[in-house]
């Protein structure tokens, strides 16, 4: 293996379980798995350098190879979480509610939510009655509903045409709150100024 790989894609083929166990890996908490560029080092010790796609985020399981052919698998990192169950299934939706309202990446288990350790969103989810108990854990939220996780082909961009498309959007309601905004005169009104 070379001093430092260079990654620049998922794998393209398939392995064998037995196989993947044996892989280099590559252990990261949440935050730099959402990350596209960035160096780590792997399990083994080996640096490497990470030129994903933009927009990638990285999944527990997710295999990677680097331009020299070498494989490596993606694992979650151990990190400090907020563990969140209730003593209703309507009530632990209502959390969920309330942190999606906040776009806090979470979690959805069986009976827990689980979100980065956070004291003011702890408060809050104490204060709605939830249970919340701060773990030491892997983390691995939702991709969310416009995607995450790789993509592929045009979706590489969807992050930037995304926001693109927001602040045009935005741009278009604030030049239309404006028009609205300003008082309008008839034609009478300019035409007596003018002449006045």
């Amino acid at each position: 293996m070379p001093a430092m790989l260079r990654i620049e894609r998922y794998a393209d083929r398939e392995i064998a379980e037995a196989e993947i166990h044996r892989l280099p890996k590559l252990v990261l908490p949440y935050d730099l798995r959402r990350k596209s560029r960035f160096r780590a080092t792997l399990a083994n010790g080996i640096e490497a350098a990470l030129f994903l796609p933009r927009g990638s985020v990285l999944r527990d399981g997710d295999l990677l190879q680097a331009e020299d052919g070498t494989l490596i698998r993606v694992e979650s990192a151990p990190e400090n979480v907020l563990l969140v169950t209730a003593e209703t299934a309507h009530s632990l939706m209502r959390a969920a509610y309330h942190l999606g309202n906040r776009h806090t990446p979470v979690e959805l288990g069986e009976n827990f939510l689980k979100l980065e350790a956070d004291p003011v969103l702890q408060e809050m989810l104490v204060q709605l009655g939830m249970t919340v108990h701060q773990e030491t854990s892997p983390f691995q939220p939702e991709a969310g509903a416009y995607g995450g996780g790789h993509r592929h082909g045009h979706d590489e961009t969807f992050a930037e045409d995304h926001l693109c498309a927001n602040q045009v959007f935005s741009e278009h309601h604030l030049h239309s709150d404006d028009q609205r905004q300003r008082p309008s005169h008839s034609h009478d009104d300019s035409h007596s100024r003018e002449h006045s």
